[in-house]
Order: C-alpha cells, then structure tokens, then sequence
C-alpha cells in the first residue's frame, strides 16, 4: 500500500512561500519549514531532494505573484504598458519585501555567470524595449537605452522600498518616474 502524505507539494509551497515573506529566504530550512507545517521534516523530502529544490519552488512561486502584479497593473489602465510594468515592479517590492529581495536584490557576484544568463535578461527585456519603441516612436537601440536609463531609477525606487530605505507614496513615486522619464525622453531626442 503507498504511503499517504500529511501535505501536498503544493502545501509545502505554500508554506515555504509564507515563511519567506515573513522571515526571507535565508530563514527557510527543512527544520523551519517543518515548524512551519507543524510536522517534522520528513514531509518535504517526501516531494523535494533536497532544499534547494525547495527553495527553486519558492522563486517560481515568488515569479508567478510578481506577474500578478504586472497583469494587475496593465489591466487597471491607469498607465500606459511600459510604466505599468514600472508600477508592478516598485508596488511588488513596497508590498512583497521578502520576495522582492529573493528575486531582486540577491548576490548573484559569487555565481557562474555565463553567455546563458546574459542571453536570458536580454529576452526578457525584449518586450519591454518592444513597447518602448511603439509608445515613443523610438529605434530599438534608442528603446534600449531609454529602458536603461530609466530602470535604474525604477530598480533603486524598488530596492530603497524593499529595504525601508523610503516611503513614498505611489503618487510621489509616480512624479519622480514622470520627471525621470521625461527628461531622459528629452536627452535621447535631442542627442546630437
């Protein structure tokens, strides 16, 4: 007869989620996670090898909320695509701090980075850049260098939020990208 689990895999990834957002990522261990449940940690290595297996769920898990936050954003109308996905990303970090962080604001210096990784960002750039070009009327190295230039403001308003660093309020936040988007505008319009 198989063995019958006290929790789903879906169970134990709802918890290690919770338990990132309420203590981050470093505090996930098979015996936290196992407190968290209120069992030992037998049950996750029922589903998991091993808890970095755990810990690549909880960042699928953390990419599908943060994807929420963009649909969320382009759905609501209030901006156009482009700063719509600027909202979601400042709103994910000012409301999922923990996650944020995980996803966002880790120390990837002491990882192999290959051609792979660069390849990756690029794509996932693209239709950003892509909506840049249409929305501004703008070539595809003048979209990438918008983008560029104005996510780094995007990412510090983020990553300040995430940390406790500021807090702005979402209209204040969006006079700052508005001044920041419209003076970059200017500067690649008017390079000569």
């Amino acid at each position: 007869m198989p063995r019958s689990f006290m929790f789903t895999k879906e169970e134990i990834v709802a918890a290690a989620v919770q338990l990132t957002r309420e203590k981050g990522i470093d505090a996930v261990s098979a015996r936290s996670l196992g407190e968290k449940l209120g069992a030992s940690s037998r049950p996750i290595f029922s589903y998991f090898k091993s808890m970095d297996e755990v810990k690549e769920a909880i960042a699928e898990s953390a990419t599908e909320i943060y994807n929420g936050y963009i649909e969320t954003e382009i759905k609501s109308g209030r901006y156009s695509s482009y700063k719509a996905n600027c909202m979601a990303y400042i709103r994910f970090a000012k409301e999922e701090k923990e996650l944020f962080k995980m996803l966002f604001l880790t120390d990837t210096s002491s990882e192999d980075v290959s051609d792979d990784s660069d390849e990756n960002e690029i794509e996932e750039v693209k239709p950003l850049v892509k909506i840049l070009q249409k929305q501004l009327n703008f070539s595809r190295e003048n979209a990438e260098l918008f983008f560029s230039e104005t996510w780094v403001t995007v990412h510090g308003i983020a990553a300040m939020l995430a940390t406790n660093d500021l807090d702005w309020t979402d209209s204040y936040i969006l006079n700052v990208l508005n001044d920041v988007f419209t003076g970059i505008k200017y500067g690649i319009e008017n390079r000569s």
